[in-house]
């Protein structure tokens, strides 16, 4: 085991100790869940997404229209769900599949 102030881990993949907290950050990077809208473009908190197909929204008796524009959008634990506000409609949950980032 090497020697110095740093903890090491034992990383069996490898057979070789590595510092803890490169193992930290490799674990934490593997975690990340990645949020794709329809298009296959990465989204992220705050973005901008346009509709792509009209949706009729449960419960609102509403019909969100092809090209609508959703601001500050806030991703879920879901990675095909995103929360989002509109004017007219609260508490929106789209899926991503029906959006696309702008």
């Amino acid at each position: 085991m090497p020697d110095g102030d740093d903890d090491y881990v034992y990383d069996e993949a490898t057979g070789e100790w590595r510092p803890a907290s490169e193992v930290a950050a490799a674990t934490a990077a593997a975690a990340r869940v990645v949020v794709r809208d329809a298009a296959g473009h990465e989204l992220a908190d705050g973005d901008s997404v346009t509709v792509i197909k009209d949706l009729k929204v449960k419960g609102a008796g509403q019909t969100l229209k092809q090209g609508t524009v959703i601001r500050s959008i806030r991703l879920t634990d879901d990675p095909e769900l995103i929360d989002c506000r509109h004017d007219a409609i609260k508490g929106l949950v789209l899926r991503t599949e029906f959006v696309r980032k702008r």
